[in-house]
């Protein structure tokens, strides 16, 4: 590209000085022998007035006299009745530029100039204007070098930040060339790059999200299938089987949930369900785990509750509290079910030591754990309960006890002139 600019430059440039160059030399040539012309005629005029002025006075004309009124390179011819011919000068050889002139009194005067002065002249005129014509050329060659590299060094830019997002680097460089047209092109590929940022971390944080929260159903999956591997007995097949399908439809459930949460955080589809039957569940899914582990986990406080939300959401809620008791806690894991004001509390608490004092408030964020876990699955869990109006707090740290709010009110339909309240 940088060649084409120069050389498209440097051909507008050499037509220019050929038009008018070629122009101008013709212009200079001819105003040259007109002036030389010019010159010749005004001595012959003046030689003649010269000789006049002696005749009428009676004074010698001759050649010793006039020399020295013919200067350079003319000749002087100059006739008079009666008299030789006088002759000023050498008389010039091929072509020349010539003015005869009559006197008052009757004679001639021929006044000659080689034609060879006016080539010289147009010789040197040619010069200077093939030294400008070349000035002109070197400084059009730096104009179209300084151009093209303004132009294509911010194209060259272009073309990395653009191989750069093809190659899965989204970082936007925010850099512009005072070009218009290009900085128009370096806005699109920003706003191209964070929209490729935004989507590659919604998707590695859907893929980080679907393998913990995945983990826990595949496993009791996994134990229900053991246990059906273990027995002859068809009953208890029968019975393992059930919940091995309760378990997939939960492994179901956590998919879909996972997908709509990645598309829209906010969107749920909340209703009215007994906290009883998603305790009682948790329980029974986490029981041979504790058990295993030498712990117990056990559930208590007031019964019957009703609550607003997702059974399922609330499920993986509970089921990354009692997961993050087994991994970080100690003792028995206790859910405790309460009432504040309109809505329905559910408290999960362990004998451990609790939430070190470094983490604190930061224990819901991203990344931020203990012992060498994910740190992902408090933050979904958060995200989950906030998708159903609820909230996940931290009431305790040493005991850790976090509390679940769910609303006891189911929300008002919205109807076709108002909209949807938001719950937070």
């Amino acid at each position: 590209m940088r060649r084409r600019l120069i050389q498209s430059t440097l051909a507008v440039v050499l037509v220019v000085i050929a038009v008018f160059g070629v122009s101008l030399v013709i212009v200079e040539t001819r105003t040259i022998s007109n002036s030389a012309q010019e010159r010749v005629d005004s001595e012959a005029v003046r030689l003649a007035s010269i000789i006049d002025s002696r005749l009428l006075g009676e004074q010698t004309v001759d050649a010793e006299m006039l020399k020295d009124q013919v200067a350079g390179e003319r000749y002087a011819e100059i006739r008079i009745p009666g008299k030789p011919v006088i002759e000023v000068g050498s008389k010039p050889a091929g072509d020349v530029i010539s003015s005869t002139e009559k006197g008052e009194e009757g004679e001639t005067v021929t006044v000659q100039e080689p034609r060879s002065s006016v080539t010289r002249e147009v010789g040197r005129t040619l010069l200077i204007i093939g030294a400008v014509a070349l000035l002109a050329v070197i400084a059009a060659v730096l104009l179209a070098v300084r151009q093209a590299n303004k132009l294509a060094s911010p194209l060259t830019d272009l073309a990395e930040t653009a191989e750069r997002l093809g190659s899965g680097d989204p970082r936007p460089r925010h850099k512009r060339y005072g070009v218009p047209e290009l900085d128009r092109v370096a806005d699109v590929l920003d706003s191209s790059a964070e929209r490729i940022a935004r989507m590659l971390t919604a998707e590695r944080r859907l893929a980080a999200d679907a393998s913990h929260q995945l983990r826990t159903p595949l496993t009791a999956l996994s134990m229900r299938l053991e246990e059906i591997t273990l027995t002859d007995d068809p009953d208890t097949v029968k019975e393992e089987a059930t919940i091995a399908l309760t378990q997939v439809e939960r492994l179901t459930d956590v998919v879909e949930r996972l997908l709509t949460n990645s598309r829209d955080p906010r969107t749920g589809s909340a209703v009215s369900f007994d906290l009883d039957e998603v305790i009682q569940q948790q329980l029974a899914e986490w029981r041979p785990a504790y058990r295993s582990a030498g712990r117990a986990i056990v559930s208590s406080g007031k019964r019957h509750l009703r609550a607003v939300g997702t059974p399922g959401a609330v499920a993986q809620v509970l089921a990354a509290l009692i997961e993050n008791s087994l991994m970080h806690g100690g003792g028995t894991v206790a859910l405790r079910t309460r009432v504040t004001g309109n809505q329905a509390v559910i408290e999960v608490t362990d004998e451990g030591p609790g939430v070190p004092a470094d983490l604190g408030a930061r224990i819901f964020e991203r990344t931020i754990s203990g012992r060498n876990s994910t740190g992902i699955g408090l933050a979904v869990a958060r995200d989950l309960a906030e998708a159903d109006g609820g909230r996940l707090e931290m009431l305790q740290a040493q005991p850790a006890v976090f509390g679940l709010f769910l609303s006891r009110t189911p929300l008002k339909k919205p109807t076709v002139d108002e909209p949807e309240p938001t719950v937070r």
